[in-house]
């Protein structure tokens, strides 16, 4: 039997989408040549539609030595990293179970080659990889353009001017406040352990989710919980240079400070519930509600237990009574996780979203939702091509004739 090859090129920033409206897999000769006519047409100095054209050429050549091949364009997201390489998968996945193929001739502009080769390898064998250069006449002034080019993207740009401005600022600021070189510093190692641990994503999902919008109800709550938050740390430092003039001990100087701070944060901390629940609940997203509401409960056990341990150290409380207040938050925390289990099973019978069609952020069709299981909070989709994916209930973003996935 003939060796059936899949001709697979990739746009893993997605720019078919961004400038065309053109949504991956891109599956058929046919259809890669229209769409890599309309991002040629929408931007002719994009490589992605070189490395589009490129597969077409390399189909037409394979099919003329007689082998079994298809042809497909797979695409990313906007923003690199872990949401790109999920999209990756999940159209590979796609175009594997309706192209049955035995090998791949991989076709990219060689920006994405470390990022595709190892989601494809433990999926389909890879026969070779052909990178597309485009072609441009020798000199510094083509360099200087191109370079240009690229800072106009806004992933080069916030790396190129974007990091460099914030450590100015930061060591401005440091110099002008007289905090010596240490706080720049420990911030920068703070972003660097964020971004080399893949934080970022998560962090930046979490912040575009806060509804920071002067049109909606929840942003009083949100002002009101960032102010609350700052009267906090100023109370905190208060009772830590208070406490200065009395002991020596570090221990319990952080231990006031705790307790200054503890005064007001809760207040804080319930502000931000309520905003955010409001939120969600106008979104239609009571499931994520419910789990946020959650999480502000485990923080609260959390910071009795900070308190109750700061109260033992200065001495206003017997080691007994620690105890028994450790043991009667740890008791509430446990109680909070059975009713929030509880919420999520009675709100997922209650958003009636089987046989609903899934789209994902950008648009792009999933499939439809054939089971939902309320104990574990995963729902099932079954897409077009038959395979069925699995989800965790916490991406829905959005519920109405049809569920967005994140």
């Amino acid at each position: 039997m003939a060796e059936r090859i899949l001709v697979l090129a990739v746009d893993i920033d997605n720019d078919l989408y961004r400038k065309t409206k053109v949504t991956g897999p891109v599956i058929g000769r046919i259809d890669n040549i229209k769409a890599a006519t309309k991002l040629a047409i929408a931007d002719p100095q994009d490589s992605d539609a070189n490395a589009m054209f490129e597969a077409v050429r390399k189909y037409d050549e394979l099919k003329k030595e007689g082998y079994s091949v298809n042809i497909a364009t797979v695409t990313g997201a906007e923003k690199e990293g872990y949401v790109a390489d999920v999209e990756l998968v999940r159209q590979i996945e796609i175009v594997l179970e309706r192209l049955k193929s035995d090998a791949c001739v991989l076709v990219t502009d060689g920006s994405s080659d470390t990022r595709v080769l190892p989601l494809l390898k433990n999926r389909i064998k890879i026969n070779s990889v052909d990178v597309v250069r485009v072609k441009q006449a020798a000199g510094l002034e083509n360099t200087y353009f191109t370079v240009l080019e690229k800072l106009k993207e806004p992933h080069y740009a916030r790396i190129v001017f974007g990091i460099p401005a914030v450590l100015m600022i930061l060591f401005a600021l440091s110099y002008y406040f007289h905090f010596g070189w240490q706080l720049p510093v420990a911030l920068i190692g703070m972003y660097l352990i964020i971004k080399g641990f893949g934080l970022e994503d998560a962090l930046v999902s979490s912040f575009k989710g806060l509804g920071f919008s002067v049109e909606r109800l929840s942003f009083v709550f949100y002002i009101g919980a960032i102010i609350f938050f700052f009267i906090s740390l100023t109370i905190a430092y208060g009772a830590y240079t208070t406490a200065i003039s009395s002991t020596g001990d570090t221990l319990v100087l952080v231990s006031e400070a705790i307790e200054g701070f503890l005064v007001l944060f809760p207040v804080s901390m319930v502000l931000f519930l309520v905003g955010r629940v409001i939120d969600l609940e106008n979104r239609r997203m009571r499931y994520r509600a419910i789990s946020q509401s959650t999480y502000i409960g485990y923080a609260a056990v959390a910071l009795v237990l900070l308190w109750v341990a700061s109260a033992w150290i200065i001495g206003q409380i017997y080691f007994w009574q620690f105890l028994a207040f450790s043991v009667a938050t740890l008791i509430c925390g446990y109680g909070i996780s059975l009713f929030s289990a509880f919420l999520k099973r009675r709100a997922i019978r209650r958003a009636k979203i089987k046989d609903k069609s899934v789209i994902n952020d950008i648009g792009a069709y999933i499939g439809k939702i054939t089971e939902v299981d309320s104990k574990r909070g995963l729902i099932f989709v079954k897409t077009d091509y038959g395979n069925v994916i699995k989800y965790d209930v916490d991406r829905i973003t959005g519920v109405s004739e049809r569920v967005t996935i994140s």
